[in-house]
């Protein structure tokens, strides 16, 4: 079920103390209040712990978008680097107002699955992650890595258009159940979702991958692997992107079978099985763009880094090589 925060402050505390005086690069910490792990006291200490090491100034998100407003006024006003605390939602609103910059992401854990702290190679407890950019303060070493965008709006690993953005849009709406029961949640609402929506007349569309032209109802997205974490097993869909190979990879699902889907969620999650196999999967790689359209006039929902954006008629992807620089 997670760490608890109360019980990760406590730990920090103890290990970590507070910092003894502002030293080094200059950084922004960015905190999401209402991320599932954030407290008052686990901010405290994780802003009192990196002030050993860093001159820090913090700041809470107050809306959806925030934190990307806040992340371009530090670009403008020289900071070195950004600590985005918080999930991934959080992440990728820092990630889009730091795009092209100077100023360097980072991040600590502090929602559910924490995808872009784990492909960072940044711990994903707190505790251990606050040691790790403490680690780092005296061998700073920044890269860059490939920053992707659907219609204009950018993501750092994944992104979904159809039975995935529904059942993202459906989770997000019921924050408490989420934070709850985590990993099962998602796959209960995965299965509602299917019945409900997708099962006889789901959203359809045209994909165009490269020179093929592929019908489905469903497509996932990676600028890098995993698609997400089931617990601490990663789940694998599109084959061959990595932070900085410079294209994308995935996966369309081209019909909404209900004796095939659960097949294919077997060997999402299986260590042995390869989703990209599968008769009704059409998998892709090394693209630097491609384009979903809807077939029947109707609106695509479509989601990025684990959180719904709305619903479009028409989905255009691609990639920035080196968009973004990070430090980890």
């Amino acid at each position: 079920m997670g760490a608890d925060p109360t019980d990760q402050a406590a730990r920090l505390e103890a290990r970590l103390g507070v910092g003894a005086g502002a030293r080094g690069k200059r950084i922004l910490v960015v905190v999401n209040p209402v991320a599932t792990k954030v407290t008052d006291r686990l901010k405290e200490l994780v802003v009192g712990a990196l002030r050993g090491s860093y001159q820090v100034d913090a700041i809470d998100t107050e809306a959806p978008g925030h934190a990307t407003e806040l992340c371009r006024e530090a670009v403008g006003a020289g900071y070195d680097a950004i600590v985005a605390v918080g999930g991934d939602g959080t992440v990728n609103e820092a990630a889009c107002g730091l795009a092209g910059s100077e100023t360097a992401l980072s991040c600590l854990p502090g929602g559910r699955a924490n995808v872009y702290c784990r492909m960072l190679g940044i711990p994903a407890e707190v505790v251990d992650a606050t040691e790790h950019l403490l680690r780092i303060a005296d061998d700073w070493h920044p890269r860059r890595v490939d920053l992707a965008h659907v219609n204009r709006r950018c993501f750092l690993f994944s992104a979904g258009v159809g039975l995935d953005a529904s059942v993202v849009e459906r989770v997000n709406a019921h924050p408490r159940l989420k934070a709850r029961f985590g990993e099962w949640y998602y796959t209960w609402v995965g299965i509602r979702t299917f019945n409900r929506r997708y099962l006889l007349h789901p959203p359809r569309f045209e994909a165009e991958l490269g020179g093929e032209r592929v019908r489905g109802v469903t497509a996932i997205v990676q600028n890098s692997t995993p698609y997400t974490f089931f617990g601490n097993r990663p789940v694998e869909i599109g084959e061959g992107a990595r932070l900085d190979s410079r294209d994308l990879a995935g996966a369309v699902l081209k019909r909404a079978n209900p004796i095939e889907v659960p097949t294919i969620m077997w060997r999402a999650l299986s260590r042995h099985a390869r989703v990209s196999r599968h008769r009704q999967i059409h998998p892709f790689t090394r693209l630097s763009s491609l384009r979903l359209c809807s077939l029947d006039d109707r609106p695509l929902p479509l989601q990025v880094d684990g959180d719904y954006i709305g619903e479009a008629h028409e989905a255009v992807f691609g990639v920035t090589p080196g968009g973004l620089l990070v430090v980890s």
